[in-house]
């Protein structure tokens, strides 16, 4: 197949283009950034000339819709660039998917399960209507709407995922990144961070989350939508104490809180549909996913 990764720079969008090429296809990358990567483009989502141009670079089959402001403060801090990007670009995406018409997969978010206290299965939504705890997701769900909207009247053919908690090598520190990747950096320099220990998440190290996605063009059903999540559940303090441990820390470095405000305090996940459609599978657990973190920001940010 003929594939464009938008957000192909990213955490997610380099490795999945890696495996997509592995796989045989055909993959371009768009991204804001330059780069020498082969067959890259560099685009804004939210700027429709680039957009426009990008997807007539080539008859794509597939695009993998990954561009986007990630993260609930982030999301706060940049509300203008978040909003941009992620509303006013995917509607750009969705446009073209219109007059051209590929088949999309959307990256949306286990954020648009909100304040939701069951287990967050696919069909939860919209009937649950939960409170959405920030502007980040907001727009994913806005983003989703968007698509449910355009297959409706227009016939458009899109998958979307909702991802929980991705995290591994390739994910560069910054403050609004995962969770485990701000921990991992901290503790490394000696810095200290906050736990909230209220809270329980599903980690999804990034290998298995790209051997899923990269399933899709093979088992595409329009229309759908998966939780990309792994079967590991844990305390938000369990991960903290993992890095403590494979770095031979005490916990002085942290400060310890009960909860955080405007954020879900568990995510119960049901990653059932995603395993018989697209193999999702767990093959890397919390321990060995943290270790390769670690050792992939060593070799980064080394002193």
């Amino acid at each position: 197949m003929n594939i464009l990764v938008t957000g192909g720079l990213g955490a997610i969008g380099r490795p999945l283009t890696a495996e997509l090429r592995r796989r045989g296809h055909e993959v371009w990358t768009a991204d804001r950034d330059h780069a020498s990567a082969p067959q890259h483009i560099r685009c804004d989502v939210s700027q429709f000339r680039q957009v426009e141009a990008t997807l007539r670079t080539a008859d794509f089959d597939l695009v993998y819709h990954l561009a986007a402001e990630f993260g609930r403060w982030n999301g706060e801090d940049f509300y203008e660039t978040m909003w941009l990007s992620n509303a006013v670009g995917t509607k750009h995406m969705i446009r073209m998917q219109e007059r051209l018409g590929y088949r999309m997969v959307f990256a949306s978010s286990s954020e648009v399960y909100g304040d939701y206290s069951g287990i967050m299965r696919e069909d939860v939504l919209p009937d649950a209507a939960p409170r959405l705890l920030n502007d980040y997701a907001i727009s994913k769900w806005v983003n989703e709407t968007q698509i449910l909207n355009s297959a409706e009247a227009n016939g458009t053919e899109t998958v979307r995922v909702r991802l929980f908690n991705t995290y591994g090598p390739g994910e560069p520190y910054s403050p609004y990144r995962s969770v485990i990747c701000r921990w991992v950096y901290h503790a490394l320099h000696r810095q200290p961070y906050v736990v909230y220990r209220g809270h329980r998440r599903t980690s999804t190290y990034i290998d298995d989350a790209i051997h899923a996605l990269a399933n899709i063009g093979d088992h595409f059903q329009p229309g759908e939508v998966y939780n990309i999540a792994s079967s590991c559940l844990h305390e938000m303090k369990t991960a903290s104490d993992i890095i403590l441990e494979q770095l031979g820390l005490d916990d002085s470095l942290v400060d310890y809180r009960d909860v955080e405000p405007f954020t879900t305090r568990d995510k119960v996940v049901d990653n059932a549909k995603a395993t018989q459609d697209l193999g999702m599978r767990t093959t890397v657990d919390l321990d060995e996913g943290i270790s390769r973190t670690i050792e992939w920001q060593r070799s980064v940010y080394a002193d």
